[in-house]
């Protein structure tokens, strides 16, 4: 499967156009190495993404075969591994802020 469009239908990011932008720029990487969305994945294969203030780190434990639905479904298809806000010129992260 395509990862551009893995990452929206796992729910990690919320438009299949959004994701191929996010990796124009150099955001997604692949078991460590930059990947375009064009490229394949697989299950075992660690996503790292980072947009705006976030990082998120997920294992991929399925391919699906549809999008999913809500939040119970995405759980069956990636394991967050870690997910944290980033400072982000200069200003710290605000702690107070709950996290999605």
């Amino acid at each position: 499967m395509r990862l551009d469009k893995f990452l929206k239908m796992s729910r990690l990011i919320k438009r299949r156009t959004l994701a191929n932008e996010l990796c124009d720029v150099g955001g997604v990487q692949r078991n460590g190495l930059k990947a375009k969305a064009s490229h394949t994945v697989k299950v075992g294969d660690i996503l790292t993404l980072s947009f705006g203030n976030r990082l998120v780190e997920a294992e991929i434990l399925s391919l699906p075969f549809k999008p999913a639905g809500n939040l119970v479904e995405a759980a069956t298809i990636v394991n967050i591994i870690k997910q944290e806000k980033l400072e982000v010129q200069g200003f710290p992260v605000d702690d107070d802020e709950p996290t999605a």
